[in-house]
């Protein structure tokens, strides 16, 4: 006959083999063992991947989506971390798509890190900047038959490469009063980096236009669109780059030198 109080101890004694043997199976407070988790499945699974499993129980996941399912392994941040996209300097702008008329210049960056499990994404990888040449590829001067007057950003000027011009007439140049009649509201939306001065357009505003080589004509050594010798009050321009970005403006004088402040300095193209 059994001792009173003998029943109860076999399944007690099944209960606490079952609990070490889930402790076993999970570590030491929680932690896994070697043949669980993200890091000895040895992948970290871009996107929803069922097959991006590591062995359980429970049974868990090492793809990117498990974050927003939460089934991640327990290790998943440490085996699986977020790296985000590097990128290098942005190269020199290029000369003009095509010379003689209006185009456009790049620059460009490459990837150095790829973006791993959920890290930020790459940036644009190419910029495009409105520009005119007027020299060749082969160095022929190009004729001037543009219209409306162009005009960009005066740090623009800056970057502007001189070829084949004597070091005396790169100073030779004059600067343009207009006062900005009615502005379009498509000049305020740019999003390009290079574009943001045309938020600064308003009518009523007046703003410095810089005539200088190599925008001047070679016989008259004027800018197209500068308003000199015209009978009419009003004249039209355009921002480089952004077409849709025109208006009109008013002639108010020649000067030697530009006196506006940097946002409304720009330059003939």
């Amino acid at each position: 006959m059994a001792p009173r109080g003998a029943a109860p101890i076999l399944p007690l004694a099944l209960a606490l083999t079952a609990v070490a043997a889930v402790s076993w199976a999970r570590g030491p407070s929680g932690t896994l063992w070697s043949r669980q988790g993200c890091a000895a499945l040895g992948r970290c699974c871009p996107g929803r991947d069922p097959t991006c499993a590591a062995r359980g129980p429970p049974r868990c996941f090492c793809d990117q989506a498990c974050r927003e399912v939460r089934d991640c392994c327990p290790d998943y941040a440490r085996a699986c971390p977020a790296v985000s996209c590097v990128v290098a300097e942005w190269s020199g702008w290029s000369r003009c798509v095509k010379p003689c008329q209006v185009s456009y210049r790049l620059r460009q960056r490459h990837v150095l890190q790829e973006p791993r499990n959920g890290g930020a994404p790459c940036p644009p990888l190419e910029e495009r900047a409105g520009c005119v040449e007027y020299w060749s590829h082969q160095g022929v001067e190009c004729q001037q038959s543009l219209l409306p007057a162009l005009i960009t950003t005066g740090s623009y000027g800056k970057e502007r490469e001189k070829r084949g011009v004597p070091k005396k007439q790169e100073t030779i140049g004059y600067c343009v009063q207009f006062r900005l009649g009615p502005v379009p509201g498509s000049c305020q939306q740019v999003r390009a980096p290079h574009a943001q001065w045309t938020r600064y357009l308003t009518q009523g505003h007046t703003v410095c236009v810089r005539c200088e080589w190599p925008a001047q004509d070679a016989r008259s050594r004027r800018c197209y669109g500068d308003g000199g010798g015209s009978q009419v009050c009003l004249s039209l321009w355009q921002a480089a780059g952004h077409p849709r970005c025109r208006g009109t403006w008013e002639r108010l004088g020649q000067l030697r030198d530009c006196s506006c402040p940097e946002v409304h300095s720009l330059v003939f193209l």
